[in-house]
């Protein structure tokens, strides 16, 4: 039976330890801050096959031919409606990154030499949306001028003028900050929850510091909770202090529910605390559960969650390896949740996955545990 005496002791136990252990500290809080402030600045990032969106309101020949570019490019992947709200879905969906409208009007302005296209932009994924702008705006011009579109609708005037207004959703700043500074949070709780957790705990395997904890009174339950509530303190103190931190410095704006916010996060602190455990309790070597922790937590969280690298560019094989990772579906939750608001859907989906993984992780973690106990 859980005694609750018995879990405060071995709780002040754990923050003792690691108050003496200057590392723990320094990695779960300061480190985060000085993540959040290198790493906060704009970083460029070339990208490929955007998922943009065409309303072809007007569906003229000469709309069509304006917009034909996005077909055969490396740089588009496009998707045609003639409803701006189904594409305002599919950008709330993550289905698509930009929104290219041609109105109902176009081929009469055009004709008369003032043409226009509407732009919209998804600012969740700012160097995505920063580059897409670029590559559609001058992907028109040269479009209009090499193909002299113009000679098509005003053969008597010469060529027209077409002007692409653009727009960035979800991202008023326009500044690559609000895109990276999500994803340093999301790091910050994988460095705390699985990598600091599987380093620090493997040690104490080395070191026979937990065997003898298994010969007390002390209940397994009771001696897994005390090494999970200390690491979840100081992993949601750093990832507090980074989202302070985004909003005080980088003016990163919180549009969904506060609340969510710190409960999906706290979700996934859970989740990253049971694979950290996981990993110590099969390694029980401080060198092995390192690199471990590497392999499948800290590099997956860099390379393969986005926080980096757009995935709507990566091969399809690299982006259905990306989903196995809870990384994955937290930033995208937090990104939405922090840039976008509260999308209800997006939202239950995520933080199901990320309950499975926790439940899984955690189960996991005590399993082996009880077994390496025995």
């Amino acid at each position: 039976m859980l005694r609750a005496g018995r879990l405060l002791v071995l709780i002040k136990k754990e923050f003792c330890q690691i108050k003496r252990d200057s590392s723990t500290l320094l990695m779960g809080v300061v480190l985060p801050i000085i993540l959040i402030i290198i790493m906060g600045y704009g970083m460029s990032l070339d990208v490929k096959n955007v998922p943009v969106a065409v309303v072809l309101e007007d569906s003229s020949p000469s709309a069509r031919e304006v917009v034909s570019f996005v077909n055969g490019s490396e740089y588009f992947s496009p998707s045609y409606t003639h409803s701006l709200a189904e594409a305002r879905k599919m950008l709330e969906r993550h289905e698509a990154d930009a929104i290219l409208v041609v109105p109902n009007d176009f081929s009469a302005d055009f004709a008369r030499g003032n043409g226009r296209l509407q732009l919209i932009l998804n600012g969740v994924e700012s160097i995505t949306a920063m580059s897409a702008q670029r590559y559609i705006e001058g992907a028109v011009l040269s479009n209009v001028m090499t193909k002299n579109l113009a000679s098509m609708e005003i053969a008597e005037t010469g060529f027209g003028q077409i002007t692409v207004e653009s727009r960035i959703w979800f991202n008023d700043a326009n500044t690559s900050t609000w895109f990276f500074v999500p994803g340093i949070m999301m790091m910050v709780l994988t460095l705390c929850g699985v990598f600091l957790t599987a380093v620090v705990m493997a040690r104490e395997w080395e070191r026979g510091t937990l065997e003898a904890l298994f010969v007390t009174p002390a209940k397994l339950l009771e001696i897994v909770l005390a090494k999970l509530i200390p690491y979840f303190c100081v992993a949601f103190c750093g990832f507090c202090l980074c989202l302070g931190v985004g909003i005080f410095l980088y003016d990163l704006p919180v549009r969904g529910s506060l609340v969510i916010i710190l409960l999906v996060s706290m979700l996934y602190i859970i989740v990253a605390l049971g694979l950290g455990l996981t990993i110590s309790a099969m390694t029980k070597n401080q060198f092995l559960a390192c690199q471990v922790s590497l392999l499948i937590s800290f590099l997956p969280s860099m390379m393969l969650s986005g926080f980096l690298f757009d995935l709507h560019s990566q091969p399809l094989a690299i982006r259905i390896i990306s989903e196995i990772f809870p990384t994955t579906h937290y930033l995208q939750l937090l990104k939405s949740l922090l840039l976008t608001g509260n999308y209800w859907p997006l939202i239950m989906e995520k933080s199901m996955i990320l309950l499975g993984y926790g439940l899984v992780f955690t189960g996991l973690a005590f399993k082996l545990t009880k077994r390496r106990a025995g």
